[in-house]
């Protein structure tokens, strides 16, 4: 069984001032948030995908589902999230129920996009489902780094 690689959480110091090149990227991530697909026509409601900016290092908390109904929101969210700088950028995953094959393939690609600027994508509590794709395709999954 493959797991995913982990390393030490690397946070900032609690109650250092944000760069204000952080602060531009929370900005962009909190409009994010307000960006919504609509529900698809299936019989159930989709849960919406919400990316809110992390308060405490460079990043963001997504919440909801990552599905083909928040694909466009994944996707927006993302966009902004590797475009925050620093050498680390955080993904906190712990608010997201479940997360389809093409939303890993995604944090994979922004994963690896910021890997080739020498930066790096660190997942925090990723959901089962990202450990389940992750154990059927370990390969693939390889530029995916999650805190321990």
């Amino acid at each position: 069984m493959t797991s995913l690689h982990r390393h030490d959480r690397s946070a900032s110091v609690p109650g250092a001032p944000a760069r204000q090149d952080d602060a531009a990227g929370a900005d962009a991530v909190a409009r994010c948030a307000d960006r919504r697909t609509g529900s698809g026509t299936g019989s159930g409601a989709a849960t919406p995908l919400t990316a809110l900016p992390l308060q405490d290092r460079p990043g963001a908390r997504l919440s909801g589902s990552c599905d083909f109904d928040t694909r466009q929101a994944l996707s927006t969210a993302l966009g902004v999230v590797t475009g925050i700088p620093g050498p680390v950028v955080h993904l906190d995953l712990s608010a997201v129920a479940f997360l389809d094959t093409a939303a890993v393939a995604a944090l994979v690609q922004a994963s690896a996009a910021l890997g080739g600027e020498g930066r790096r994508l660190l997942l925090h509590d990723p959901p089962y489902s990202l450990r389940k794709v992750v154990e059927m395709f370990p390969d693939e999954c390889a530029a995916l780094e999650v805190a321990a």
